[in-house]
């Protein structure tokens, strides 16, 4: 006889946590009166073992006054809060966390106005208790055809009890999705049991006979029983070992055995044992056996384990480890970098290392950490990147006194603020959530002490790039650069690697006082190669060069004769010099400012001053132009028409009669 088991069979997450911190309360609170808020799982043996342990089941939390009530994975109505409060009960919540999402939902969107819809039993303590989440109004389908029977909504919220099939939440949502405007669908199936239910379908086609092993009135176990069916003729239920039809088993060459969540490994022990029994070489049932004891082994404190990522959430990692119970990363031992969402680093299915930290939290949950893990490896990278000076990647995660602290492979290392940069740093909070490439210059495994540098990267980039542009560089080149500072005497320009200088003459053809009239700090500019000297590490930039001198456009644009407009840019004694255009000034005499005498010209005009001028000459060769503004300001001539005037009184008593 061959046994094939079917992954997933047995405890999910949240009844194993159930039954854990039941246990563990027993054990705690042995002065108190313990009580689980219905059966604490669909199981009659579990059930009978707490009563036995002296925790008994009650229908209503006044029942549980003055003691401690646990809640069990299913969940409970929002009013049974209030109450305990009401009735002084200690309430120990083991709502499995698949639950609590749903409930958040669905108190989320009835708040918003939405309809609630729950697919799922009305019977079952889970859809009643997520029903009180949303004062009880929603509606719940069991059926397609019940779908008929639903009003139209405005705005509809859809979600599923977390054990029903998948071909029921989709057949059920097909149709609702014609029943309002807006239609918002959670399939809150958990995946343990999309999981459980997949693999349960897999064995089934493969077997002559299914066991599917659970309580009688357990929902997850009903549906396994329906899937079995479905694909295999020959599907029995059994809540114990007891239960099993030996005689038609032991006729078959091929079993297949799956369990409902609320099923303990004990169970599923016996049961495996009774079938194996008739043949001790079945293989797939040593490994059962021994997947069995191995949850029984306690994980040691320090020790590095495997397991398996089954939830995550925005504060913690749910692995399972193997164990009786699964494991918790609390957010702070996920990551060093806190900013970090859990679901960025891990998903559901993952094989990952974890560390023990805790056998036990207090909850009953054993404690690991992942980043210390990853933090061991790190060094061996760190080790690596500092022998070979090979870079690493940081992110900037909080401000200290004299730097920052950076993390890379879940080491955090110090950045002094002088080697953030290889300028002066004014504020550090600028460098907070950016990643930066890094050098190790110093590091201590012993004390976990790790110095970075990004100013050693940084410094070796201009390095390279000085390198490459003193090969490639040539008088006359146009370069693009970035202005870096100024002073009274120009601009600095960053043209890759290496500032060069544009000299405040070269910066416009026109007449400068301050380099900021042309350029400011952080313009991207193009520049002309001037002159350079490598040794000396010089480069002369210029601006000007960029555009024609303006002398070179002045035949045809400007003529003797032409009115033009033009501004004081400077006076002297014997006159004004007026700016036609950037680079190209020409001088207007003391004598052709105004018809008047003037001593100096400042009587007349002033700097900055827009004037008409008149050119009087363009002399191109020796690059003079000699203006007026009086002339440019004579009136215009009037035409005088000669007429005659009557002379003699008959003309004029002519003219009159006229």
């Amino acid at each position: 006889m061959e046994i094939i088991i079917a992954k997933n069979a047995g405890y999910c997450f949240g009844v194993k946590e159930a039954i854990q911190r039941t246990f563990h309360a027993v054990d705690l609170h042995r002065d108190k009166r313990i009580h689980t808020y219905g059966p604490l799982i669909h199981n009659p043996q579990v059930v009978q073992k707490l009563e036995s342990m002296g925790v008994q089941s009650i229908d209503d939390i006044q029942d549980g006054k003055d003691s401690i009530v646990i809640i069990r994975s299913h969940g409970v109505p929002l009013e049974v809060y209030e109450k305990a409060k009401e009735n002084n009960v200690e309430i120990i919540d083991a709502t499995c966390p698949f639950v609590r999402k749903v409930q958040k939902i669905v108190y989320e969107y009835h708040q918003k106005g939405y309809s609630i819809v729950i697919i799922g039993d009305p019977t079952h303590p889970e859809v009643i208790g997520i029903n009180g989440w949303c004062d009880n109004k929603a509606y719940i389908l069991n059926h397609v055809f019940q779908v008929d029977s639903l009003p139209n909504f405005d705005k509809l919220c859809i979600v599923a009890q977390t054990t029903i099939t998948s071909e029921l939440w989709n057949a059920i949502l097909k149709e609702l999705n014609h029943k309002a405007k807006v239609v918002e669908p959670f399939n809150t199936i958990c995946v343990a049991t999309r999981e459980r239910q997949s693999s349960c379908a897999n064995v089934a086609q493969q077997v002559d006979a299914m066991i599917v092993i659970g309580g009688y009135h357990s929902s997850n176990t009903q549906k396994l029983l329906q899937i079995s069916k479905k694909y295999c003729k020959y599907t029995y239920h059994v809540e114990t070992a007891e239960d099993l039809p030996m005689d038609i088993i032991e006729k078959m060459n091929k079993i297949g055995v799956t369990a409902g969540a609320s099923t303990p490994d004990w169970i599923i022990k016996e049961v495996i044992e009774k079938m194996s029994s008739m043949d001790q070489n079945n293989n797939e049932m040593m490994n059962m056996m021994e997947e069995i004891e191995n949850s029984l082994r306690v994980p040691r404190r320090g020790h590095t384990i495997k397991g398996k990522v089954i939830h995550v959430t925005d504060s913690e990692i749910m692995v399972n480890i193997g164990y009786k119970s699964d494991g918790i990363i609390p957010k702070q031992e996920i990551s060093n970098d806190l900013s970090v969402n859990p679901r960025e680093l891990v998903k559901e299915g993952d094989e990952i290392e974890v560390y023990v930290l805790k056998t036990d939290d207090g909850e009953g949950n054993v404690l690991l950490s992942k980043k210390r893990i990853d933090a061991e490896k790190g060094w061996e990278t760190v080790e690596e990147a500092a022998s070979k000076g090979t870079t690493l990647q940081v992110k900037i995660v909080e401000v200290v006194k004299g730097g920052v602290i950076a993390v890379s492979n879940e080491l955090r290392g110090f950045i002094p603020a002088s080697q953030l940069s290889t300028s002066y740093v004014n504020n550090l909070n600028d460098f907070l959530g950016k990643q930066l490439a890094v050098n190790v210059i110093d590091f201590n495994r012993e004390k976990r002490k790790i110095v970075f540098s990004h100013r050693a990267v940084l410094e070796k980039e201009n390095v390279e790039k000085r390198k490459s542009l003193w090969q490639k560089i040539q008088k006359g080149s146009v370069i693009e650069g970035e202005v870096k500072r100024l002073t009274n005497f120009g601009a600095f320009v960053d043209i890759g690697g290496i500032d060069g200088l544009v000299h405040i003459s070269d910066l416009s053809w026109g007449r400068v006082s301050q380099p900021s009239e042309v350029v400011k700090v952080g313009d991207h500019i193009k520049v002309v190669v001037l002159d350079f000297d490598q040794d000396k590490n010089k480069i002369s930039l210029g601006l000007k060069q960029i555009t024609q001198e303006p002398w070179e456009n002045v035949h045809g644009k400007y003529n003797a004769g032409d009115i033009v407009e033009g501004k004081v840019v400077r006076l002297a004694d014997f006159g004004a010099f007026v700016e036609l255009e950037p680079g190209l000034d020409g001088l207007v005499h003391i004598s052709q400012i105004s018809d008047k005498h003037i001593a100096k010209p400042s009587q007349e005009v002033h700097i900055g001053q827009k004037v008409k001028v008149k050119i009087l000459e363009i002399n191109e060769e020796s690059k003079r132009i000699s203006l007026s503004i009086k002339d440019a300001n004579e009136p215009e001539a009037v035409e005088i028409v000669n007429q005659e005037e009557p002379t003699t009184i008959g003309e004029i008593i002519e003219s009159k009669d006229e």
